[in-house]
């Protein structure tokens, strides 16, 4: 199965040239690292960044450049800064060709759950209501499972939503899935990961076609 720097290593092939691409907190930020050759992309951080880079190296952060998750990152050449109404517009405006999210619960019919746990204290919700509302392509990095082994891939999200019938494709640690109107179609598997056992993984409905290729990283 895949790392968290896997998942974002195959996220990262789903990149177009030319498109806009706002990097959610968690998985999504490592996706930055990984741009295919050839690509031209835009990253944008809600807290007011286009034009955002990898990470930088150690040594080398400045405090002051910070993503929505308050990781240091770094500006490619012709990068802006601005403040959040503009990022905010540009996100509702729908000018952002592709959304990359973390996820606690996604069910099979794309609603997400990603902003609270009852009972924890959370200080909002951040972008994330915006980000799902507006955007028209979303792919959510995450785990399959949650670290009791238990299912994260639903018939029926059981946390607070985020938004409804939103996601259009997963990527996990154990799979690549398409979101459809009949359930979670199992487009690729992890590399050494059977189909026996994202069967097994996954709560929601998964449908199962022909040879399921695996991930090539």
């Amino acid at each position: 199965m895949l790392d968290k720097t896997g998942i974002a290593k195959r996220i990262a092939q789903e990149l177009r040239n030319g498109w806009y691409v706002n990097l959610g907190i968690g998985i999504p930020t490592l996706v930055a690292n990984y741009i295919p050759e050839g690509i031209d992309v835009e990253f944008q951080s809600e807290n007011g960044i286009l034009g955002m880079g990898p990470f930088p190296f150690e040594g080398e952060e400045d405090a002051d450049m910070i993503n929505a998750g308050k990781q240091t990152v770094t500006l490619v050449k012709g990068a802006s800064i601005f403040d959040s109404v503009t990022s905010f517009a540009m996100i509702r405006g729908q000018h952002v060709q592709l959304t990359v999210l973390g996820a606690m619960e996604v069910s099979e019919n794309g609603d997400i759950a990603n902003w609270k746990i009852p009972g924890r204290m959370v200080k909002g919700m951040g972008g994330a209501m915006d980000l799902v509302a507006s955007a028209e392509n979303i792919i959510v990095a995450m785990m399959h499972a949650n670290k009791a082994g238990e299912s994260k891939i639903l018939k029926k999200c059981t946390l607070p939503l985020t938004g409804v019938g939103c996601v259009k494709k997963i990527v996990t640690n154990l799979a690549v899935l398409d979101v459809t109107p009949e359930g979670f179609k199992l487009i690729e598997r992890a590399p050494g990961v059977s189909v026996e056992e994202v069967k097994k993984a996954t709560e929601g409905r998964l449908i199962v076609e022909g040879e399921i290729p695996e991930m090539q990283l």
